[in-house]
């Protein structure tokens, strides 16, 4: 097993997941008067864990088909049509009227 990887892996994935909306369910579950944070914390692992998994085999099929180049290039030109949509083409009736 690669220890490096797994530290660099565990790092990235919880430093990314500190504030997610998945841990601000997680602690109005559990804050709402929950007699069981126990079943909370174990839900939350379960999906996190299976997310993850889903992420992890998607990645490695995807790696099998295409170059990490092309795999790279088409995730930045996602960014980046999200990026522009949330900029340029944010619909004003969203906004909560006042």
């Amino acid at each position: 097993m690669d220890w490096h990887l797994l530290g660099l892996s565990f790092i990235t994935v919880f430093l990314a997941e500190l504030g997610d909306k998945s841990q601000l369910a997680a602690i109005a579950l559990s804050g709402s008067n929950s007699k069981y944070p126990k079943a909370v914390f174990l839900g939350t692992i379960a999906a996190l864990i299976l997310a993850s998994l889903i992420g992890v085999i998607v990645g490695e099929g995807t790696a099998q088909v295409l170059p990490a180049r092309l795999a790279k290039a088409i995730a930045a030109f996602g960014f980046a049509i999200l990026a522009i949509r949330l900029l340029w083409f944010n619909d004003e009736s969203e906004e909560t009227p006042q």
